[in-house]
């Protein structure tokens, strides 16, 4: 049973003011002109409704819109700014794991590692040089390793979008047999913009749900 839950996400899992201060967010109770599938109440996200159902307590949402999981985003080189290792590491080194009690990861990333054209790599599972980390399998690779490794006894669930680069799918779904993680590859999600919409999020919500 989920208890205390951290997800690391994009621009999917985002929402104004559920996630750090200064972080990009997609979703909001406002929304945006001209696109509204932003605007959208929390409980109606994948993942506040997840929590809704299973009575589990949010310990953070580290997402940021826009964010690719490895180094290369849309400009290039983000790994120093929002890659999601970047900001895994920045909590590691700030000791936020040290007394928190995190029994689910989930890591919902990949999309725009995709959309940005980030160069695929191979799957590499040990020995991870920092310029691996700038391709895309290495990238999973490394961080289902760490994420594993940092939370041994807990349940992690790499969640995959639809209708991205089928190498990364493929590649994700490897790369999770390897270190034991369950990969969740979403299938048929309605979305406006490339995002998903309130039916989008109730079905994501309903395949993680699935999974565990």
């Amino acid at each position: 049973m989920l208890k205390n839950i951290l997800i690391f996400g994009d621009s999917y899992s985002t929402y104004e003011g559920y996630i750090p201060e200064g972080f990009a967010t997609y979703y909001s109770p406002q929304g945006r002109p001209n696109t509204a599938v932003c605007k959208m109440p929390v409980d109606d996200t994948w993942w506040k409704r997840l929590m809704n159902q299973t009575g589990a307590t949010l310990v953070q949402n580290n997402s940021w819109s826009g964010s690719t999981l490895g180094h290369t985003g849309y400009a290039g080189d983000c790994s120093q700014t929002n890659s999601f290792i970047y900001r895994y590491r920045q909590l590691r080194q700030k000791g936020f794991f040290n007394d928190k009690q995190i029994d689910t990861v989930f890591v919902f990333g990949g999309t725009n590692d995709s959309w940005a054209g980030a160069p695929l790599g191979e799957l590499k599972f040990s020995d991870w040089e920092e310029q691996d980390l700038f391709q895309v399998l290495p990238a999973f690779c490394y961080f289902m390793d760490t994420v594993k490794k940092d939370f041994p006894k807990a349940t992690v669930r790499f969640i995959v979008n639809c209708d991205i680069k089928p190498e990364i799918m493929e590649g994700a779904r490897l790369a999770g047999e390897k270190f034991g993680i369950n990969v969740v590859q979403l299938k048929d999600i309605d979305k406006d913009s490339g995002h998903p919409t309130i039916k989008g999020m109730s079905q994501i919500c309903e395949q993680v749900l699935k999974s565990l």
